[in-house]
């Protein structure tokens, strides 16, 4: 059985694999950017980041640089410089989270931290957001690098917003849409605006491509939160019940303490203000979630900003570019089931 969460079943057809057959050899290219770049004389930098790059990702948020750039005609080869920008700056941010979460397993294998330590995690990852910049400004246009460092410069502050609130029941459903625009949204918003403007689009397409990324990536997130309480995780390489072990406060922990009883707040209190988690607290907390219908709730969520991201592509014009985008949007909800 896969470990892929963008993964389908054989009947039915992935629209990321479609998207990435749209964009040609486009892909192929931005990995051998990936990979020339990540050379070093320090043997440690390319073991630990070929640990993660290539550790079955489906590149989306690559993808979705190459195929704004696609969508507006592009025929320039700065795109995939970008398209590598973009992926190292994530595989940056897993390998700081997987050390800040203290995580053990990503993608069905061990995380970096777990086989090199944290350290050397921290430093590669430093490494590749330098690699990142340096792409960034061979591409040659300071309006684009303007949009992907102040993503970075989000991103970062988005992980400090949830370090801060974490074990925080106080925190609210608007407090935690601001983490995840920025701890999530920020890359893909950045991605797919910066393959517009690479291409020379309108500034209202750049914006819609803007507001397209922003969306689906709000509504990867929701599900993501979802997962973490579902069987599902599993099936998609990832410990269940991670956020509950580092006591973070999700949507679907929101909507459950909105209409908790006076035993489940207590609950909630000890396991995840507190910190004290004994065996079956997991089970407890998913009894919880879904009695209370907070997980069926966040994917409520989640297809709303689905939704938007579908209907922020309105203004592009037809194309097979387009509809996958715009099926990808839908996927990043039924990916759930």
């Amino acid at each position: 059985m896969s470990t892929n969460p963008l993964e389908t079943s054989a009947n039915s057809v992935n629209p990321v694999e479609r998207l990435a057959a749209l964009v040609g050899s486009d892909i192929e290219a931005v990995d051998a950017v990936i990979h020339s770049r990540m050379v070093s004389e320090t043997p440690l930098i390319p073991a630990l980041a070929a640990h993660l790059v290539d550790s079955g990702g489906k590149r989306l948020r690559p993808l979705i640089t190459l195929a704004a750039a696609h969508q507006y005609g592009y025929r320039g080869v700065e795109h995939l410089k970008l398209a590598a920008a973009v992926e190292f700056i994530h595989t940056a941010t897993l390998l700081h989270d997987d050390v800040v979460d203290e995580s053990n397993l990503r993608r069905g294998r061990p995380t970096a931290n777990t086989v090199w330590g944290n350290k050397p995690s921290i430093l590669v990852g430093d490494f590749l957001f330098s690699r990142a910049f340096q792409l960034m400004v061979e591409a040659g246009s300071s309006p684009v690098l303007a949009v992907l460092a102040n993503a970075s410069a989000i991103i970062a502050e988005g992980e400090v917003m949830q370090l801060r609130s974490a074990k925080n029941l106080a925190i609210g459903e608007g407090d935690y849409l601001k983490v995840i625009s920025a701890k999530t949204a920020a890359l893909f918003a950045a991605a797919a605006e910066a393959g517009a403007m690479i291409a020379g689009a309108e500034e209202a397409h750049s914006r819609a491509f803007y507001e397209y990324g922003r969306n689906l990536g709000i509504a990867f997130q929701l599900v993501d939160d979802t997962l973490d309480y579902s069987g599902r995780q599993a099936v998609m390489g990832k410990s269940v019940g991670d956020d509950f072990r580092e006591c973070k406060v999700t949507l679907p922990v929101i909507l459950t303490l909105a209409r908790a009883s006076e035993e489940e707040r207590r609950f909630w209190r000890k396991t995840i203000e507190v910190g004290v988690q004994e065996e079956g607290d997991l089970s407890r907390a998913i009894e919880y979630l879904e009695r209370g219908g907070a997980l069926g709730e966040t994917i409520g969520r989640a297809r709303t900003y689905a939704r938007a991201a579908r209907d922020a592509l309105s203004l592009c014009a037809e194309s097979d570019i387009k509809a996958a985008l715009a099926e990808i949007a839908d996927f990043a909800v039924e990916r759930a089931y």
